[in-house]
C-alpha cells in the first residue's frame, strides 16, 4: 500500500496532466459541433471494424460445423443422383422392351432381356458374355440384338450365363439386304473398325447408294427380317466383277453395350422338325 502511494505521489503531475487532457477533450467535443461530428464518425468506424473482426472470428469457429453439414448434404444428394440414374436406366430398359414387344417384325419371335457381363471389340475374334443362361431358356443359335440393331448369335450356354459370338467376329456371317430390295449378301467383319463391316456378294446390277439402310434378310430362323444393321458408307468391286462389297456403318455401338435382347423363335422346334424330315428324305 505504501508503494502504491509513493507511485501516485511520484507521478502525480502526469496524472493531473492526463485528467486535464481528458476534461479538455470532453469539453471540446461537447461544445464544438464539428468536433462532436468527427468524434461520432470516428467512433462509428472503430465500432464497425471491431464488429467485423468479431464476426469474422465467430464465423471461423463455426466454419468447421458448416463444412461438415455441407459434406453430409452433398453425400445425400450424390446418393439421390445415383438412385435416379438407376431408375432412369430401368425405365429405359422397360420402354425398349415394350417397343420390341410391339414390333411386328419380331412375330412369331419373342425376346429375353439380358445384361452384358463382358465384351471385347479390339480382338481378332470378339465375343460377349450375358447374364442369362439355360435356366432362363437361352439356347445356342439364338439371335442377339440391342435397341439399335444386330449384336450377334449365342454359341455357348451355361446355366446362368451365355457366350455370344459378336458381329465383330469373322466367324459370323449375317444374311443382309438393302432395305426394300430383294437381293441379299453376306455381312462379315473385316477387323478394321468396331463400327464398320463389309456386305459382300452384292450383285453388281443391284441399285444402291450411300446412306441406304441395310437390314436382315430373314432367310434364317435366327433373325426375323428387316432388323436394322447399318447404312452404306461406300462400295468397291470384288475379285469377281459381277459383285460389289459394300462398307457398312453399323447401327450398334459395341463399345457401349450394356443390355441386349436374345431373340427366341417360337416356331424353331417346328422348323427343325421340318428340316430333319427333309434331310431324311
Amino acid at each position: 500500500m505504501h508503494n502504491l502511494l509513493d507511485f501516485f505521489i511520484k507521478y502525480s503531475k502526469w496524472f493531473v496532466f492526463i485528467i486535464y487532457v481528458v476534461i479538455s477533450c470532453i469539453l471540446l467535443v461537447n461544445n464544438n459541433p464539428y468536433q462532436h461530428y468527427i468524434y461520432l464518425t470516428s467512433a462509428n468506424k472503430v465500432s464497425s471494424l471491431v464488429f467485423k473482426a468479431s464476426n469474422s472470428v465467430t464465423s471461423y469457429f463455426y466454419l468447421h460445423d458448416i463444412n461438415e453439414d455441407l459434406q453430409r448434404r452433398n453425400a445425400s444428394l450424390e446418393q439421390e443422383v445415383i438412385n435416379l440414374r438407376h431408375q432412369i436406366k430401368a425405365y429405359r430398359e422397360e420402354i425398349q422392351a415394350d417397343s420390341l414387344r410391339m414390333d411386328s417384325t419380331l412375330m412369331p419371335f419373342d425376346y429375353i432381356l439380358a445384361g452384358v457381363i463382358s465384351n471385347s471389340v479390339s480382338r481378332a475374334h470378339n465375343y460377349l458374355t450375358i447374364e442369362k443362361g439355360a435356366l432362363d431358356s437361352i439356347k445356342p443359335e439364338m439371335g442377339v440384338v440391342d435397341q439399335n440393331g444386330v449384336v450377334g448369335i449365342v454359341n455357348v450356354v451355361g446355366d446362368h450365363s451365355a457366350r455370344v459370338i459378336s458381329l465383330l467376329n469373322p466367324k459370323m456371317r449375317l444374311s443382309c439386304k438393302v432395305k426394300g430390295r430383294e437381293y441379299f449378301g453376306s455381312l462379315v467383319w473385316d477387323g478394321k473398325s468396331p463400327h464398320e463391316a463389309l456386305l459382300e456378294e452384292m450383285p453388281r446390277h443391284e441399285r444402291f447408294k450411300k446412306g441406304d439402310t441395310i437390314v436382315t434378310s430373314g432367310y434364317s430362323a435366327v433373325f426375323p427380317p428387316d432388323i436394322p444393321v447399318g447404312t452404306i458408307i461406300s462400295h468397291e468391286k470384288e475379285h469377281d466383277d459381277n459383285f460389289y462389297a459394300l462398307r457398312i456403318k453399323l447401327f450398334t455401338d459395341f463399345t457401349t453395350l450394356s443390355t441386349v435382347r436374345v431373340i427366341r423363335n417360337s416356331m424353331i422346334d417346328e422348323l427343325n422338325m421340318i428340316k430333319e424330315g427333309e434331310e431324311n428324305d
